[in-house]
């Protein structure tokens, strides 16, 4: 079901925003990435129906909303062509996330993703503080060797594998993963990695997304480690859109 989001968690940052707000922020992200390119030449594009007649457009309230960063591939999940897109955004600490990974998301990958009908995008939202977000970074790391949701699943299996851990312990679960361990250990160290994570982290923010996991829906906010059938009908209401 839908809800409004409540008030986040301490994180970097403190955040209180409306879902309202979070939808109209989309929104605007959706139509400011939809613009038509201008036509050969350069020449604009033709008014839309709703313009004035002088040409320019009847006059919409304006919203910043924040631009989310470049999704990493490697952090995708289904087919490009799919439908349906989910954002997933996560904190490896959070346990909702966990019964998520464990329960619904094994379910939603064989009905929809396998079948070409949804893809999951993941984000990262360590708002539970510099744990989540070394966790995060040695995910990352092993997207790398394209191995990001196998690790993600080893991560939340077991917490106490890397609860309180130095960079050994994430390297020991990269190793049993089959990963090239030095190459991992290397890319812990990668700054690039973690820039990417405090990226995800502050779009999270800017959207007011209040803790996780969160999810969007073809752009509609949904939150919860919910039943599968919850899942099942929002996810099945926006292929049918």
């Amino acid at each position: 079901m839908s809800r409004r989001w409540a008030v986040p968690r301490p994180g970097r940052r403190t955040a209180v925003v409306a879902a309202a707000l979070l939808l109209v922020a989309l929104a605007l992200v959706a139509r400011v990435q939809s613009e038509p390119e201008p036509g050969p030449g350069g020449a604009a594009p033709s008014p839309s129906p709703g313009a004035t007649a002088e040409g320019t457009p009847e006059q919409e309230p304006e919203v910043a909303g924040p631009r989310p960063p470049e999704a990493d591939p490697a952090l995708m999940r289904g087919s490009a062509d799919a439908p349906v897109t989910m954002v997933v955004f996560g904190d490896y600490r959070c346990p909702y996330c966990a019964t998520f990974a464990e329960e619904q998301q094994p379910v939603l990958v064989e009905k929809y993703v396998d079948t070409g009908r949804l893809r999951l995008v993941w984000r990262d939202y360590p708002y539970r503080g510099a744990e989540s977000e070394d966790a995060a970074v040695a995910a990352r790391a092993a997207a790398r060797q394209d191995r990001f949701w196998a690790y993600s699943d080893a991560l939340y299996a077991d917490t106490k594998a890397w609860r309180g851990a130095e960079a050994a312990d994430f390297t020991r679960i990269a190793r049993g993963l089959g990963l090239d361990a030095d190459r991992f250990a290397a890319d812990l160290d990668d700054p690039e990695l973690r820039a990417a994570v405090a990226d995800d982290m502050d779009f999270a923010l800017g959207l007011g997304v209040p803790g996780t996991p969160a999810f969007l829906i073809n752009g509609e906010a949904f939150f919860g480690a919910q039943p599968i059938g919850a899942f099942n009908e929002r996810i099945e209401a926006a292929e049918a859109e």
